[in-house]
């Protein structure tokens, strides 16, 4: 069975220059990767940001691209560079200077899922690693790019929202300290890879739906964030962490109660946000 590296959804009309996408939804589990794997499915979608190009699905009526993933973030993590190799885990890559994300088993071929077990019994040949980057990775990526310079080229900006899910238990340490427990997380690299004025524009935006959110603990941006934010050329990337509660149950694996009505809530704070990129007066470049 062939499965497209992603999916697409354009507008039937561009209007604004935000992309949004999905990179950790793919729901696709190979055969051959269940059979190499000494865990179930349920346990490898514990990786997954299960449902969330669901909820997005009203973006491509609001002017917007939507890019989402297709393969699980177990199998491949486009939120990692190409390079982002685990010697743990495939065969004949060389040790190469202290990487946290590699350490922790989690690079673009990764060695664990959530809570840190293990995924394969042994190791995974490097032909293999290389044709998934080949077959999925490399185009993936190739399509975000041309969306982010068709955005700057037709509106003179580029906002892309690198939407996600997070456990609701990450937020626990937080909480335990007396803060507010976060529902919204938004991650900017510390203000490399997004300009002041639109990370301040969505983060007002959930607040006002009711949504708390926090800037970068524990969640600042990766791979995406760093490659594609560039605010000093008009191009911002946002990664948006929601909390999993909000929408599914985590252990089932399936849509709450609430899923209906979030998907609603979250069009909406997505339609106000169209207007970031609709080539207005917003100062969008950093200083």
């Amino acid at each position: 069975m062939s499965v497209a590296p992603y999916t697409l959804t354009m507008p039937k009309r561009r209007t604004t220059g935000v992309v949004v996408a999905s990179p950790h939804s793919g729901r696709y589990y190979p055969a051959d990767f269940l059979r190499a794997s000494v865990l179930g499915e349920r346990m490898l979608r514990s990786s997954e940001d299960a449902f969330v190009d669901d909820l997005l699905e009203g973006v491509p009526g609001l002017g917007a691209p939507l890019l989402a993933a297709t393969h699980p973030r177990a199998w491949l993590d486009l939120n990692r560079a190409a390079d982002e190799l685990d010697p743990a885990v495939i065969e004949g890559v060389a040790m190469s200077a202290h990487n946290p994300r590699i350490s922790s088993g989690l690079g673009v071929i990764p060695r664990v899922v959530a809570g840190g077990r293990a995924i394969y019994r042994g190791k995974v040949p490097s032909s293999e690693a290389e044709r998934r980057l080949l077959a999925v990775w490399q185009p993936y990526h190739e399509c975000l790019g041309q969306l982010m310079q068709e955005a700057r080229a037709t509106f003179g900006i580029a906002v892309l929202l690198d939407i996600h899910s997070m456990p609701h238990e990450a937020m626990d340490s937080i909480a335990a300290a007396g803060a507010r427990r976060p529902e919204i997380v938004l991650g900017d690299r510390y203000g490399a890879s997004a300009a002041p004025a639109v990370v301040e524009s969505v983060e007002a935006a959930f607040e006002a739906a009711g949504l708390r959110t926090l800037r970068n603990a524990p969640f600042a941006g990766a791979y995406v964030a760093q490659t594609y934010g560039r605010p000093s050329r008009g191009q911002h990337a946002l990664q948006i962490e929601i909390d999993r509660s909000l929408y599914m149950n985590e252990i089932e694996i399936r849509p709450n109660g609430n899923f209906a009505a979030f998907r609603a809530l979250l069009t909406g704070i997505l339609a106000g946000l169209m207007g970031l990129a609709e080539g207005g007066d917003l100062p969008l470049v950093a200083e």
